[in-house]
């Protein structure tokens, strides 16, 4: 019987650790399918508070694991594919082991929605991105592209302007999802260029290590041509790591939880940390203080309830 068990490895379940590990609590922390999150592909890390120089990704989440595990925090690896939360104590099938619970920490994130192009995954950290806000100080005076068609892609490419000589916003279609607000504040910006029904066929250059250009396709002509970025931001969305508690914890539409209020779900004793709630701010820090808040909760938790 585990006081806490808290879902995924990231920044959010690993500083939730951290807390819950002070708090002689003794958490089980269930790495997931991606263990260390989305940091886990992040190559240098300059706004966590506390690294004027930065620090690599994996780096800044295998610190706050050693954290947690010098406070007596346990990490197994695997995945929950089963949770039953029907009744205390809470039930969990970690990769078809069952551990019972009196709480839950679910901080499963959000995996970022890629193109799925040959070299796109092997560039990932190296000029490949899904997070402007984390990666766009390293493209001061360069030229970049972002994909998408939607307010997160308009976003992303007026951020970009900040430091990009040119931002070249790529859209499979010649109309955009964007609402008018976010798509007249994108054409008003001079730095900003489109490229209607145009999509990604691949991204160069694996042999050099980095992002070099792009090899495009007009979807009305079929014209090829390849065009020079330094930067590839792919900003078509996020998918919530949450399909084992479909049915059970409260999702909106897109399936991220819902709050109801101080890192709490529409169970009590069940709580969220990170991107698996937030779709807004996205970042490392963020994240972390939402480990911290859930983690707070379940102590408070199991002190009300004598648990």
């Amino acid at each position: 019987m585990r006081n806490v068990i808290i879902i995924g490895s990231g920044c959010a379940g690993n500083t939730a650790a951290v807390y819950t590990a002070r708090a002689n609590l003794k958490p089980l922390v269930v790495g997931g399918h991606e263990p260390g999150g989305q940091l886990s592909i992040t190559s240098l890390v300059e706004n966590f508070p506390g690294f004027p120089e930065g620090i690599q990704g994996p780096e800044l989440v295998e610190n706050i694991r050693r954290q947690a595990e010098h406070f007596g925090a346990d990490y197994v690896h695997g995945a929950v594919v089963e949770a039953d939360f029907t009744q205390q104590p809470f039930r969990l099938n970690i990769d078809g082991e069952w551990q019972q619970t009196r709480t839950v920490i679910i901080a499963t994130g959000a995996s970022a929605r890629w193109l799925n192009l040959p070299n796109e995954q092997k560039l990932i950290g190296h000029g490949v991105s899904s997070c402007a806000t984390c990666d766009g100080f390293f493209y001061r005076g360069k030229k970049v592209m972002v994909i998408g068609g939607g307010d997160s892609a308009m976003e992303e490419g007026n951020f970009l302007t900040r430091f990009a000589s040119e931002v070249a916003i790529v859209h499979r279609r010649d109309h955009f999802r964007a609402s008018k607000i976010m798509l007249d504040r994108a054409r008003a910006n001079p730095k900003i260029v489109f490229l209607p029904n145009t999509v990604v066929e691949d991204v160069h250059d694996v042999d050099r290590g980095l992002v070099t250009g792009v090899k495009l396709q007009n979807v009305q002509t079929g014209e090829s041509w390849e065009r020079d970025v330094d930067g590839f931001f792919v900003a078509i969305g996020h998918i919530p790591n949450t399909k084992p508690f479909a049915g059970q914890i409260e999702l909106d539409d897109e399936g991220y939880i819902v709050d109801h209020g101080n890192a709490t779900t529409n169970i009590p004793g069940v709580f969220h940390a990170g991107d698996v709630q937030d779709r807004l701010y996205r970042q490392a820090i963020t994240a972390a203080g939402m480990g911290c808040m859930a983690a707070i909760e379940a102590e408070r938790f199991l002190e009300t309830a004598g648990l």
